[in-house]
């Protein structure tokens, strides 16, 4: 029994976990935590890409590459920037001083985050990974929805075979075929009808 304990003991001791706290509070936090993981996780697949939906975030409808999510009263509208993704265009960013929050964020992914007060609400500017959010909040609601945006933004994969098929203009040629002459409905009735004149 001595000896099963210290082999368990031993065990726990040598694969120990890391657990990193998030404090909900920072925004700095919440960016350098989750930011800097590597997530592979995704529940959404769209046209040429992929993402993670947090718990308690709701997805509530598409358009073209803009999704449309929701939680806890505010809503989230997700752009995915393919365009840019497929031809690896850099973010110009500057840190607006006069924001409520700017920041730029460099490394392996880049983008930024800015935001500012719009009468009593305040309105969040996250681009990160060739994908924004935008939302229009209270101010105790900036921390969880900028933590909800930072799981989404970070997990957003993209599909090159898609987007490159997307973005070939002869994808989306159309078969077209001209006609020279509109007839009039009553000359289609009477030929249907067999009127003989």
């Amino acid at each position: 029994m001595k000896r099963i304990t210290i082999l368990l003991l031993g065990i726990l001791l040598f694969t120990g976990c890391t657990v990193v706290r998030i404090n909900t509070k920072s925004i700095d936090n919440i960016l350098n935590v989750v930011l800097s993981k590597d997530n592979k996780l995704y529940n959404r697949v769209g046209k040429g890409y992929k993402y993670y939906v947090p718990r308690g975030v709701t997805y509530i409808d598409t358009s073209d590459l803009n999704d449309k999510l929701y939680s806890d009263g505010n809503y989230y509208y997700l752009y995915i920037d393919a365009v840019s993704y497929f031809y690896k265009t850099k973010t110009d960013y500057a840190e607006n001083n006069n924001a409520y929050y700017s920041k730029k964020i460099e490394g392996k992914k880049e983008g930024y985050l800015e935001i500012n007060k719009v009468g009593s609400k305040y309105k969040i500017d996250f681009f990160y990974n060739y994908s924004k959010i935008e939302a229009i909040v209270e101010k105790k609601d900036i921390e969880k929805v900028v933590l909800n945006a930072s799981y989404i933004l970070s997990t957003v994969k993209f599909n090159d075979n898609i987007i490159e098929l997307m973005l070939n203009s002869d994808y989306f040629t159309n078969k077209e075929e001209k006609y020279e002459k509109f007839i009039p409905k009553t000359e289609i009735d009477k030929n249907i009808l067999g009127s003989e004149n």
